[in-house]
């Protein structure tokens, strides 16, 4: 089930939203509710898991429509579950997570998919809180409150909306802050996905086979879940904070454990280079060195060729240095040397990068900041698709967010991000056949 998807197949019910605009679905409730599965990863943890399950059967959600999978990772000793509780195993490879999680969607049946770590048990109303949102809307992605708390010696079987505020331990502050910053992920950008913290997640089953399941293979602890929530963001999918889905984790925040701290920041290493090589937005991929991710696709119209190609194509990646030109078979075998530029087909449904743009003419790049910026910008808020023009009005280029595209796509509406008409002074067509020698040398550039 890992791996992106690349198609936009009509979601099965619901209504879009503008955007990241899931404040737009207001207060209402779906008009039926829908079954809903919990997948629980599980490895040794039966204490824990014991509280997750008692705190599973006291959920509003009625119980004929709540299903709880349990995806034991290889423990020694099966878990022990109470009457109706699904489980399933795979063999002990390590720690597999992310494989675990897909594995239980597989077994899943229901429409709505929540995924609740074994030691992280929730309040009665968290299912229902949690999965309001994709049952209106079926793009939406919801994370929940995860809270802290020291449940040594606690019965398991008490309320964890009562024992858990007795034994609160601190959340971490950098994650509150984001949540109160953002309006609760209200205004997402593309580096949002660091909030999207699987152990308390929600989506529907079709928005998973659109986006694909966990990327398996991350085998330690952490990034799988921000590695997928990147990816949902960049198809399309609407990331939404819900405070009042609580669950609480027995112990404390990983940053807050015991352990010996150059230890832990090796391992944070670890994590933040494998997530760079997957996650190629700005602020997460290193300043200069390049990763293999393709963050910006670029392709070139029918039009350019020869030296008007060659002169576009290095100014555009002198503007956009980690981006992958497309062109045409004869202009990539001029610039072979240079294995960001590929010949290939361009596919009808849009490269699956987080952003295409496309130069419908040949382009010298002067100055290549409203490029920058439109790249920058684009499928943040409902700002879709970027068109900037020259000085007489003619485009010369079009920088669309993927998430835009997708989203349009799989509603047949144009409406649900705007398109923006900007001026690029720096961006001027080529006329006949330039002088590489003058471009290359910079004496066709005007002085400062």
């Amino acid at each position: 089930m890992s791996g992106p998807a690349e198609g936009a197949s009509a979601p099965p019910w619901g209504v879009p939203v503008r955007g990241n605009r899931w404040d737009e679905l207001g207060d209402g409730r779906p008009e039926a509710r829908r079954r809903v599965s919990v997948v629980v990863p599980y490895y040794r943890q039966q204490a824990e898991l014991d509280r997750t399950l008692a705190a599973l059967a006291r959920q509003t959600w009625p119980a004929h429509l709540l299903e709880v999978v349990v995806v034991d990772d290889g423990s020694p000793e099966p878990p022990r579950v109470p009457p109706g509780v699904v489980v399933v195993r795979q063999e002990d490879r390590g720690f597999r997570l992310a494989a675990a999680r897909n594995l239980g969607a597989r077994t899943a049946t229901g429409d709505l998919l929540c995924f609740l770590d074994a030691d992280t048990a929730p309040e009665p109303g968290y299912v229902e809180a949690l999965v309001r949102l994709p049952s209106l809307s079926p793009e939406v992605v919801t994370v929940g409150r995860r809270r802290h708390a020291d449940f040594a010696g606690v019965d398991a079987t008490a309320p964890v909306e009562v024992v858990g505020p007795a034994a609160e331990l601190d959340e971490p502050a950098w994650l509150s802050r984001a949540y109160r910053d953002s309006d609760d992920l209200l205004r997402a950008d593309d580096r949002s996905y660091r909030h999207v913290i699987g152990a308390v997640t929600a989506c529907t089953r079709w928005l998973l086979d659109e986006v694909g399941g966990w990327d398996e293979t991350f085998r330690a602890y952490g990034g799988e879940d921000w590695e997928w929530a990147h990816r949902a963001w960049a198809a399309g999918a609407v990331l939404a904070h819900v405070p009042d889905a609580v669950a609480w984790h027995d112990g404390p925040d990983w940053a807050g454990r015991d352990g010996d701290d150059e230890a832990r920041q090796r391992r944070q290493n670890d994590e933040t280079l494998t997530l760079a090589r997957l996650v190629p937005v700005e602020g997460s991929r290193p300043r200069a060195l390049r990763t293999g991710a393709v963050d910006v696709v670029v392709e070139l119209g029918e039009e350019p060729a020869g030296a008007a190609a060659v002169l576009a194509v290095d100014g555009v990646l002198e503007a956009l240095p980690g981006a992958l030109v497309v062109v045409r078979d004869e202009v990539a075998r001029l610039l072979a040397g240079d294995d960001r530029v590929v010949a290939a087909a361009p596919d009808p449904a849009g490269p699956a990068a987080r952003v295409r743009v496309v130069l419908p003419r040949a382009v010298r790049v002067r100055d290549g900041a409203a490029l920058v910026d439109a790249v920058a910008q684009v499928g943040v808020d409902d700002l879709g698709t970027v068109v900037l023009v020259d000085a007489g009005g003619a485009e010369v280029a079009r920088v669309t967010a993927r998430r835009a595209a997708l989203r349009s796509r799989r509603w047949g509406r144009d409406d649900l991000f705007r398109t923006e008409r900007r001026t690029a002074p720096g961006l001027e067509a080529v006329e006949g056949e330039p002088s590489l020698a003058a471009w290359f040398g910079g004496w066709d550039r005007p002085s400062p």
